[in-house]
């Protein structure tokens, strides 16, 4: 039994910062370089929901000293997570998440705009959503919409 609880400790030790940091770290700079914003989803969840865990385990740790199995269900809710198999975060946000972000409203500064705009300027990248936003800022909201039925003439063409 001193065996199982020896390779337990060394797998924590050995298994939890790769699982926990490295594998995240890695995906994380490969998600920033991606075009796809999915990916950006599964691992800005992940980051904030680790810090989560961070912040309770340094809150409660004299309580979770008592609970030596606790590590382990770090492990692997953090495993549940990372996994692509899994894709625990992005499920997270999806299922739990979004619903309060969408509540708040005013999220991402798109309350001034007409609900046109803002399925616009939520499908844009970062960048060009500023860009937009410093347009429509500047010429108002019609010289965009003209902008966009500009757009949409040349993509019917095409």
């Amino acid at each position: 039994m001193a065996v199982l609880g020896s390779m337990a400790r060394v797998l924590d030790t050995l298994i939890g910062p790769g699982v926990m940091l490295l594998y995240p770290l890695y995906s994380s700079m490969r998600a920033i370089e991606s075009p796809s914003t999915l990916d950006d989803q599964q691992w800005l969840t992940y980051w904030v929901l680790y810090s989560f865990m961070t912040l309770f385990e340094l809150s409660f740790y004299r309580i979770l000293a008592w609970f030596p199995i606790w590590p382990y269900m770090k492990l692997v809710f953090c495993i549940w997570l990372v996994l692509p198999m899994f894709n625990g975060a992005a499920f997270i946000y999806e299922n739990y998440v979004r619903q309060y972000v969408k509540q708040i409203g005013s999220y991402g500064g798109f309350n001034k705009y007409p609900d046109e705009q803002k399925k616009v300027l939520q499908m844009i990248s970062l960048d060009a959503r500023k860009s937009v936003e410093r347009y429509i800022d500047r010429y108002g909201p019609d010289a965009f919409e003209r902008v966009i039925k500009v757009a949409e003439k040349e993509a019917r063409k095409h």
